[in-house]
């Protein structure tokens, strides 16, 4: 496995941390986490078959060990020392100032092990006013525009109902240490990863919303005028709801030809990518008009036969009859020593046509 022999010390808890080292721990890391006597507070999140084992905590501690550690005490920290000496990576979403506190900073640790990787997840990076403040999911998809996105398409803020900016932030955080370990292989010495969660899903958020404001002096205002359409929403058709996204000219002449209004494919507003961004609600509306006049499976034959990307609104639900995760296999399932059968999404990668093992 790509990151076998790899030893991590994980000291994270909620979400942010424990999904990042969960996926290190899927690519073959030794995860070790570490937890307080009272343990992570996902562990009771959720539902459970025995305390402490909810299924919020299982799904981002799969792939590690676990052992308690009150690091108030002297004994516990001489005992995390120890185990620094030896590891590759030491990962934590602690407070600077409270690693501090308890004699663990970057500073020390490496000169402890001056080849470790010392990943700290912060809310916000530490050298700017916020540093050092607490911060969670809800609190960052406000403070990054997650929220305002919304509120600038429907007049009212809302939150994702996934958690986003701690899935998010994990995968930035896990890329970033498996960077700072082939730094390591290259030049022998360890590094100070920070990785915030403000910072990462600002600049996840800006990847196209930043728009206009990319050019100085400005060339237009903040915000992907396509992403913001108020009639960007699933379509519905005569009996449900689908998803559609003609993107090339190519597919939204066959589109139109589709529609029987083949007469559109000419039309001035539409007949370029230009024209449809700056044409997008009316576009939107017509292509709504249309999809309303069959049926959900019509359609999406008619779109497959096309190559116009499009697809089904799943529910929860839906999901687990999805034809193609069925197909690959998608929910697998496995028991674990405690839990009895469990079953988890699997990861999206493979390596060599091969599915990363449950450990």
């Amino acid at each position: 496995m790509p990151l076998s022999g790899v030893r991590v010390l994980d000291l994270t808890t909620v979400i942010f941390g424990p999904y990042t080292t969960q996926i290190l721990g899927d690519f073959g890391a030794d995860v070790i986490k570490v937890e307080a006597p009272d343990g992570d507070m996902t562990r009771v999140i959720g539902p459970a078959r025995n305390p402490g084992m909810s299924a919020l905590f299982l799904g981002c501690n799969r792939n590690k060990r676990s052992i308690v550690l009150d690091l108030k005490r002297e004994t516990a920290r001489r005992a995390l020392w120890r185990m620094i000496e030896t590891a590759d990576m030491f990962v934590h979403n602690i407070r600077p100032q409270k690693i501090t506190e308890l004699g663990f900073s970057p500073d020390a640790v490496l000169e402890c092990n001056p080849s470790i990787i010392y990943g700290g997840l912060h809310g916000y990076g530490e050298d700017g006013p916020y540093g050092g403040r607490p911060a969670y999911d809800d609190v960052i998809q406000g403070q990054s525009g997650i929220a305002g996105l919304f509120e600038e398409r429907d007049g009212l803020p809302q939150l994702v109902p996934s958690i986003i900016a701690d899935k998010n932030s994990a995968l930035i955080a896990s890329g970033g240490l498996v960077a700072a370990y082939v730094k390591r292989l290259r030049t022998g010495k360890g590094t100070y990863l920070e990785c915030s969660m403000f910072e990462g899903m600002a600049s996840f958020n800006l990847v196209e919303h930043q728009y206009g404001e990319t050019f100085k002096p400005k060339e237009g205002k903040a915000g992907y005028v396509r992403a913001l359409s108020s009639h960007r929403r699933p379509h519905r058709t005569k009996d449900g709801y689908l998803c559609l996204l003609a993107y090339t000219d190519r597919q939204w002449r066959s589109f139109w030809k589709l529609a029987g209004m083949p007469d559109y494919a000419e039309d001035s507003r539409f007949i370029t990518m230009l024209e449809r961004s700056r044409n997008i609600d009316a576009l939107y509306e017509i292509a709504s008009e249309v999809i309303s006049t069959r049926s959900t499976t019509e359609w999406l034959t008619l779109f497959e036969q096309a190559e116009i990307p499009a697809g089904p609104v799943n529910s929860l639900a839906d999901l687990r009859r999805d034809p193609h995760l069925n197909a690959i296999g998608f929910f697998r399932s496995y028991d674990h020593p405690t839990e009895g059968t469990l079953e988890i999404p699997d990861t999206p990668y493979r390596f060599d046509r091969q599915s990363l093992p449950i450990r």
